[in-house]
């Protein structure tokens, strides 16, 4: 466990609201649960009762409580004693990569801790097509990238899923497609597709084509969900695209969804980073912050 584990589980035990707990915390109520699962795994032992749609702590856990309020409060003691010691700042550039649309749906979350517990780590960000963040991180030109993770994960990578979310058909709200009939195998055979040229939707897409003989209509292929989207809203057919991309940002509202049903999948993302930390001392502490940061969330 450590101190930043410790500081949720004091706040969680003064709100006994996950929900509440979670926004003072500034992480998502399912990131919270997941730190106090960790805790409960490495003391082997239940520290809340959530019967009843209430969180109220157990006798073990109220004792948790008071170790970890002490532990906190030496950990404060001990910070005020040095102040007048030299204390070195974990400082960088942390290169990112990550699509227009992770900027607005899975970013924020992850830069508002970064700027909250390593204010003097700067971010340069990177932005291209989705299938582009894996070589990314391979090629050793970003540190940290937003990707789609396949099921099976990434034998190179460790990986922390964000979203879980379906792919759908997208289809201007104004446009000849709005409505359409049939199984999933009779709409990509006789309505054009916006299709992604790479990645792990197109993958899954002609995996899945071939598979049931079909013989889609693909109207356009091009790199990117928002470059997807720009060409449905041309109407020049339905772009395949993950669903969090329309309920998010500039699309939310613009495009009507057709459901792939369970045809394609749902799809999972998240951060992916290398298993070692390498480079300088420098670099290799810029990646031990990242790397608590995301444990965390």
């Amino acid at each position: 466990m450590n101190f930043y584990e410790m500081e949720a589980f004091v706040r969680l035990s003064r709100e006994l609201h996950f929900g509440r707990a979670a926004s003072a915390l500034n992480m998502s109520p399912s990131a919270l649960s997941r730190v106090i699962t960790r805790l409960e795994d490495e003391l082997h032992t239940v520290l809340l009762d959530r019967s009843n749609r209430q969180v109220i702590l157990t006798p073990e856990g109220e004792k948790f409580r008071i170790f970890a309020e002490q532990s906190l409060s030496g950990m404060k003691n001990l910070k005020a004693s040095l102040e007048d010691q030299d204390s070195e700042e974990i400082t960088g550039t942390l290169p990112l990569y990550a699509s227009v649309t992770a900027c607005y749906t899975i970013l924020p979350r992850f830069i508002r801790q970064l700027n909250q517990r390593y204010p003097k780590i700067k971010i340069s960000v990177e932005t291209g097509d989705p299938a582009g963040a894996l070589a990314s991180v391979r090629d050793g030109r970003c540190l940290l990238a937003v990707a789609a993770i396949p099921e099976e994960g990434l034998s190179t990578m460790e990986t922390v899923v964000m979203e879980h979310t379906p792919l759908v058909y997208a289809a201007c709200k104004n446009g000849p497609y709005t409505e359409v009939y049939g199984s999933p195998q009779d709409i990509v055979s006789t309505v054009p597709l916006i299709l992604p040229k790479a990645g792990l939707a197109r993958k899954r897409f002609d995996k899945w084509t071939k598979s049931r003989n079909v013989h889609p209509t693909i109207a356009a292929e091009t790199e990117g969900n928002e470059a997807i989207l720009a060409l449905a809203q041309l109407g020049l057919g339905i772009g395949l695209v993950p669903r969090i991309v329309l309920e998010n940002g500039p699309y939310k509202g613009e495009f009507i969804i057709h459901e792939a049903g369970n045809a394609l999948g749902h799809y999972d993302v998240g951060f992916i980073y290398k298993k070692d930390l390498t480079g300088t001392t420098s670099q290799k502490k810029l990646g031990a912050a990242v790397r608590n940061i995301l444990e965390s969330m």
